[in-house]
């Protein structure tokens, strides 16, 4: 036992312990049980205030509840599913012009590295070059001047030096660059030595010579530098596409399926609204509406509950009166007809000629007003025209027993019948497949002429049974075809017998047909004669009865007419 508060009071309601659910709404502070129709004890409560909304699920049957929250406008709800949908493919694009901003600014330096590089290395094998040369023509002339402007010389060496210092080159770069700086002043000193052995000068001409060739393979290494910069560029680059790639594919899932989510979610109240309006559309109001969503997609679910409760309530006051007035109507219309039915058996003593028709009319009337009751009725019925009682339903039994009926009003007035009926069973309901066959007997018979026929066809066709009925009457007008299954609606040939029709068979007959998947149609007649021609199509049953169960044994109806 569990108590909640609501309004300021206090509620508390008995559970059963096995299955139990319970789904209690409160919108503005108004509480909601929705669940009501199941008859089954349910706990809850809820605290409500004025500005407050929750929606509680409890569920005994041993699964987690499953919680969806939504925001509280159906707009903003779409307006998020927009929103986060893109913001994978946003996160991809900014990513993108991040890495091509960082592969540019390394492009950028890698090519100005390399330049410098390679610019630097130039100069180095240049003045080495030079200063091999001076150094030479020094040795040969022993000219001072030239060791001057060795000395000039040599600064630009080392400030050359010093820049390659500066650049990332490799370690085995450095080595040798720090082993050319290293030879040239030890060979600045033994030029500079005041007295020098004949072999000094042999030893300077070689070292300034390795140090040229140590000056070409710094060259030779700058640019090997500049190519594997390159490489480097072109595989960060290939790393680079391969990333992007993975990184829009990624992107891209996930989008999808938040797109696919959200699809669901967006659907999901509009798929609940759609059944609930299409079992509302098949006059099916026991079900309670409820609608998970947004706010006003939840408001508007209660406002489709609330209509749904009129509309039973008033198909319920509607039944009633209907069943009351028949009543009320079908007892003095009784006594009338019985009244009529003594006379005209001159059980009050013997009646004139006018006398006897005065007595005729009446009770003609009285049947055609007792019939249009009858089809009122039946007519109403067909606002619940699902099937109740499904079942397989020999169709040519149901003719047979149709024409067994009417054979006295058809010997009346010499009316034949010739049918060609095969074996079909169906599945639906076999009264109203009945008061199909009756409807469409019975307005053939009104409109064929005395010693007329009337063609009974039964075939199947397509996975379908397919039921013909023909008559030789003035058919139906041009104007009135497209209203002929309309209901009250009354065609412009007139019947052959003295009772008007209520302009509701047809009517109740096609609502009867539709309610089992099939349809009828009003088509001309096959050998282009006077007459009407109505076509029924009902879905076969997946396993039809044997064709020895359904025709042995039983007389034709030739042989009945």
């Amino acid at each position: 036992m569990s108590s909640g508060r609501r309004h300021g009071r206090r509620l508390s309601m008995p559970i059963t312990p096995l299955r139990a659910t319970a789904a209690i709404s409160a919108i503005r502070g108004i509480p909601r049980r929705s669940g009501d129709a199941l008859g089954e004890p349910v706990e809850g409560s809820v605290w409500c205030t004025r500005r407050s909304q929750v929606k509680i699920s409890i569920d005994y049957s041993g699964r987690p509840p499953s919680v969806v929250y939504y925001p509280r406008s159906f707009l903003k709800f779409i307006l998020l599913g927009f929103l986060l949908v893109s913001l994978p493919l946003l996160y991809a694009l900014v990513e993108l012009i991040v890495s091509l901003d960082r592969l540019g600014t390394q492009s950028q330096q890698a090519v100005l590295q390399a330049a410098q590089a390679g610019r630097a290395s130039r100069q180095l094998y240049e003045q080495a070059t030079t200063l091999e040369r001076v150094v030479r023509q020094h040795l040969i002339l022993d000219d001072p001047q030239l060791v001057e402007d060795y000395a000039r010389l040599r600064q630009d060496f080392s400030q050359t030096s010093q820049q390659l210092q500066q650049l990332p080159l490799d370690r085995a770069q450095l080595a040798q660059l720090e082993k050319l700086a290293d030879n040239e002043s030890r060979l600045y000193a033994l030029l500079k030595a005041p007295q020098r052995p004949a072999a000094a000068s042999t030893a300077l001409a070689q070292g300034y010579a390795q140090l040229s060739e140590g000056a070409q393979a710094m060259l030779a290494a700058s640019n090997r530098l500049t190519e594997r910069e390159i490489e480097r560029l072109q595989q960060t680059a290939a790393e680079g596409r391969k990333t992007w790639a993975y990184l829009a594919l990624a992107a891209g899932a996930i989008a999808l399926a938040l797109a696919i989510l959200f699809a669901v979610l967006i659907a999901r109240p509009i798929r609940q609204l759609d059944l609930a309006i299409r079992r509302m559309g098949t006059a099916d109001f026991t079900h309670a509406i409820e609608v998970n969503g947004p706010q006003d997609m939840r408001y508007l679910g209660q406002r489709l509950d609330w209509l749904r409760t009129r509309l039973h309530e008033l198909e319920a006051q509607q039944t009633r009166f209907l069943r009351h007035v028949s009543h009320e109507l079908k007892t003095p219309l009784t006594a009338v007809r019985e009244g009529a039915e003594l006379l005209r058996d001159r059980v009050g003593g013997e009646l004139s000629a006018q006398q006897q028709e005065i007595v005729r009319i009446v009770r003609e009337n009285t049947l055609q007003l007792q019939k249009l009751i009858e089809d009122l009725l039946n007519y109403h019925q067909t606002r619940s025209i699902e099937p109740q009682t499904l079942g397989p339903v020999p169709l040519a039994d149901v003719i047979r027993r149709v024409v067994r009926e009417h054979k006295l009003a058809a010997f009346a007035r010499m009316i034949t019948f010739e049918a060609n009926v095969k074996p079909a069973v169906v599945v639906g309901d076999a009264d109203k497949i009945r008061a199909i066959v009756d409807n469409l007997l019975s307005n053939a018979i009104k409109y064929s002429p005395r010693s007329g026929m009337v063609a009974i066809d039964l075939f199947t066709e397509g996975g379908e049974a397919v039921l013909d009925v023909v008559d030789q009457g003035p058919g139906v007008h041009a104007e009135d075809r497209p209203r002929i299954f309309d209901s009250f609606y009354q065609g412009k040939s007139a019947p052959e017998g003295r009772i008007k029709g209520s302009g509701l068979g047809l009517a109740i007959a096609r609502e009867y047909a539709l309610a089992h998947g099939g349809r009828i149609e009003l088509l001309g007649r096959a050998d282009g004669k006077r007459g009407a021609r109505f076509r029924v199509w009902l879905p076969l049953a997946l396993a039809e009865l044997p064709p020895a169960a359904s025709t042995a044994a039983r007389p034709t109806l030739q042989e009945e007419g």
